[in-house]
C-alpha cells in the first residue's frame, strides 16, 4: 500500500529543490532578455545572422541554478536572501511554482498536440515527391513535427500559385527544417514553461520567431537562384491572399502560422534590402557559436555544485514533545564519541552523556548522520536513530534502518 503522506513530503522536497534553482535561472534570464533586446536594436539591427544567434545565450539559462556564486558570494547572497528564504522555507512557494510549470506545459504543449491532430486529418497531396498537407483554412504555410516534419499549405494557395511559386514556398519550409528551427522552437517553449515567471520570454517570442524567419528568407533567396524582388513578389502574393480571404482561424493554427500581416510586411521590407552573404563566414560563425556555447556549459558545470555530495558529519536533535531543537551541528567532538557501520551506531556513553549534560539536553535525543547534500542547506537522506539513555553499556550499540533503501531518496539523489 502506498504511503501517501510520505510521497507528498517527497514531492514537496522535489518542488522546493527545483524551485530554488529555477527561480535563480528565471532571474538571470530577465537580465539576458534585456541584454539581447538591447543588442538586437542597437548593434545588430541590420546583421540578420548575428541577431538570430543572440538567442543562443538562453540555452545555458536552465543550468545556472546550481552555480556556487548564488550560495557562496557574500554580495549575491545578501541581495537574494529573500529568494533563498522564500524557496527553501515556504513549501507553498515550491508548490505554486511547480503548478505554474504544469499549467504552462498543458497550455503550450496542449496547443502543439491540438495542431498535430488537426494536421493529421488534413488532405495529403504530393508536389515533386514531397508530401504536403492541404487545409481549407486561410493560413500562411507552416511546418510541424520534429522527427517527421509535415508541411502545411492552404488549399487556395495550392490551387492558385504557379509551380515556381509553390516551389519557393515549399523550399522556405524545408529551409526551416534544415536549419533546425523546429528544434529551436521546442527549446524555446520548454524554456518558457520552466521559467514561466519571466513573462518576457513569452512577450518577446515574436522577435525570436521573426529572427528565424529573416534568416530563413536570406538562405532561401541565396540558394534558390531567385532575385530578392522575385522572392518578395511571392511573399506579396501570399499577403494579398490572406487579406482577400480572411476567416476565423482556430487558436491551434495561429500558433504555427504567421497570421499577423504586420510581420509579413516587415519581412518584405527586410527582403528588399537583401545583400548576398558569404556562406563560409556564416559556417564559421555557427562553429564559433557552438564552441562558445559548449565552453560556457563546461564552465558552468565546473562552477556549480555536484549532483550530490556525501555528508559525513554528525548532528544531534533534542525533541521535547513534538518540538525539535538542534543541539549540535557539525561538531568535530561528536566524531570521537560516535561511529557507525551499515547496521549499527556506536556511542561512547560516558563522553556522550557528559556532552549532553553540558548542553542541558533533557528530551529525546536523535543522532543524525550520513546523507547527502544537493545544495547548501539541502541535506537529505540522512540516517537517524534514538539514543538509548537507559543503557549501562560502556559503548551503546543502536540499530538503525538505512534510508538509501528508500526508493524516493534514491530517486532524489539522481535528480
Amino acid at each position: 500500500m502506498l504511503d501517501w503522506p510520505r510521497i507528498g513530503s517527497f514531492l514537496d522536497l522535489c518542488a522546493v529543490y527545483l524551485t530554488t534553482q529555477l527561480v535563480r535561472c528565471a532571474a538571470f534570464s530577465l537580465v539576458l532578455t534585456g541584454l539581447v533586446m538591447l543588442l538586437r536594436k542597437m548593434l545588430f539591427s541590420e546583421r540578420i545572422f548575428l541577431k538570430g544567434m543572440l538567442w543562443a545565450v538562453f540555452l545555458v539559462t536552465p543550468f545556472l541554478g546550481k552555480l556556487k556564486l548564488f550560495y557562496e558570494n557574500a554580495a549575491i547572497c545578501k541581495a537574494t536572501w529573500w529568494m533563498t528564504k522564500g524557496t527553501m522555507s515556504c513549501l507553498w512557494v515550491g508548490r505554486i511554482y511547480t503548478m505554474g510549470i504544469l499549467v504552462a506545459v498543458i497550455c503550450v504543449f496542449g496547443k502543439r498536440l491540438r495542431l498535430r491532430r488537426l494536421v493529421a486529418g488534413m488532405e495529403k497531396v504530393f508536389f515533386d515527391g514531397i508530401r504536403i498537407s492541404v487545409t481549407d483554412m486561410n493560413i500562411t504555410p507552416f511546418t510541424i513535427g520534429l522527427l517527421k516534419p509535415k508541411i502545411v499549405l492552404p488549399k487556395t494557395m495550392a490551387d492558385s500559385y504557379s509551380r515556381e511559386e509553390l516551389k519557393a514556398i515549399i523550399q522556405h519550409e524545408q529551409t526551416h527544417i534544415r536549419l533546425g528551427h523546429l528544434w529551436f522552437g521546442l527549446a524555446w517553449d520548454m524554456l518558457r514553461c520552466l521559467l514561466w515567471i519571466n513573462p518576457f520570454l513569452t512577450v518577446f517570442q515574436k522577435h525570436f520567431r521573426a529572427d528565424m524567419e529573416d534568416i530563413c528568407d536570406r538562405v532561401c533567396i541565396q540558394n534558390s537562384g531567385k532575385t530578392a524582388h522575385e522572392y518578395g513578389l511571392v511573399l506579396l502574393k501570399t499577403l494579398k491572399l490572406l487579406l482577400s480571404e480572411s476567416e476565423n482561424v482556430p487558436p491551434a493554427v495561429t500558433y504555427a502560422g504567421e497570421s499577423e500581416f504586420i510581420g509579413m510586411k516587415r519581412r518584405m521590407g527586410k527582403i528588399a534590402g537583401f545583400h548576398p552573404y558569404r556562406k563560409k563566414l556564416c559556417m564559421c560563425m555557427v562553429a564559433v557559436l557552438v564552441a562558445v556555447t559548449g565552453a560556457a556549459l563546461l564552465v558552468i558545470h565546473s562552477c556549480s555544485y555536484a549532483q550530490f555530495r556525501e555528508d559525513e558529519s554528525i548532528l544531534l536533535y533534542e525533541y521535547v514533545g513534538e518540538d525539535g531543537v538542534t543541539i549540535s551541528n557539525h561538531d568535530s567532538r561528536l566524531d570521537q564519541m560516535i561511529s557507525y557501520d551499515d547496521s549499527y551506531v556506536y556511542v561512547d556513553r560516558e563522553a556522550f552523556e557528559a556532552f549532553l549534560g553540558k548542553n542541558n539536553a533533557e528530551g529525546q535525543i536523535y543522532i543524525v548522520f550520513g546523507g547527502f547534500y544537493k545544495l547548501p542547506g539541502f541535506l537529505c537522506g540522512g540516517q537517524s536513530c534514538l539514543y538509548e539513555t537507559d543503557s549501562t553499556d560502556e559503548v551503546v550499540r543502536i540499530p538503525y534502518i538505512r534510508q538509501e533503501d528508500n526508493w524516493m531518496m534514491a530517486l532524489f539523489k539522481i535528480l
